[in-house]
């Protein structure tokens, strides 16, 4: 069951979506050749303590740590290490807050020093395709119009969006229906209705779309080793179409 969210309920997940959003500038300032994925972790971890919220990933699921730090051919939910980034890199930063009894989540991903344009060009797209999937966010729509909006655009760029891993409704849980694939046909799926919080997230691969577990255990990356990206926001529905609730303005 898709759950609707009070006014108040909503206040509160915008008060947690800025501070995260504000959390998560400070660790792409970071982002630099030379530093450990631990030491992103741990930053992650003390600047939401001291914002009076915690972690939302550590011990989800049995995750040891605050932030995902997924590297090059990663996708999603890699654990932070003491892995050294190198120039040329791109990092996926995806990072969870509780605040107030409320969840807020979102993910970006980041250059580390210069990039070769292919990488660049598929940072581009993937956040092109967030920003198209949110415009299909209002009321009318299903999130079937969302996912094929990403997928059709994608695609259209000469990359492909994975099928096993998708966005989701979230609240007082992390993970709350609905289940919000990045492809899917139009019209599609339930409707988009006043009231809902869901985050939408693009992961996008240069190559083919299917995945495995990383080492890890906890992490997924492309079969294939080519390369992904993954950018989320957390949105909610009004009537004139959503607001965007981890993003600074």
């Amino acid at each position: 069951m898709i759950k609707i969210k009070s006014l108040a309920e909503i206040q509160i997940m915008a008060e947690g979506g800025k501070i995260l959003a504000k959390i998560m500038k400070e660790l792409e300032k970071m982002v630099r050749p030379g530093i450990t994925t631990k030491e992103l972790d741990r930053t992650a971890e003390a600047l939401i303590l001291k914002s009076g919220g915690k972690c939302s990933f550590k011990g989800y699921e049995g995750f040891p740590a605050c932030l995902c730090t997924s590297i090059n051919e990663e996708i999603v939910h890699a654990i932070p290490s003491e892995r050294k980034l190198k120039e040329g890199d791109i990092i996926s930063l995806d990072l969870g807050i509780l605040y107030k009894g409320f969840h807020s989540d979102m993910a970006i991903t980041v250059p580390v020093g210069k990039i070769d344009p292919e990488k660049a060009r598929l940072i581009r797209v993937t956040k092109k395709a967030l920003k198209r999937g949110i415009k299909k966010v209002r009321l009318g729509n299903t999130f079937g119009d969302i996912g094929n909006t990403i997928q059709r655009y994608v695609e259209s760029q000469g990359f492909n969006v994975v099928r096993d891993l998708c966005g989701h409704g979230i609240g007082k849980e992390l993970h709350e229906d609905p289940k919000i694939p990045n492809y899917g046909k139009r019209h599609s799926g339930p409707e988009i209705k006043e009231g809902m919080v869901f985050c939408i997230e693009p992961m996008v691969t240069v190559g083919d779309w299917k995945i495995k577990k990383t080492k890890d255990g906890f992490g997924y990356e492309t079969a294939d080793g080519s390369l992904s990206c993954h950018f989320e926001h957390m949105v909610t529905v009004i009537k004139n179409g959503c607001k965007v609730l981890t993003e600074l303005k």
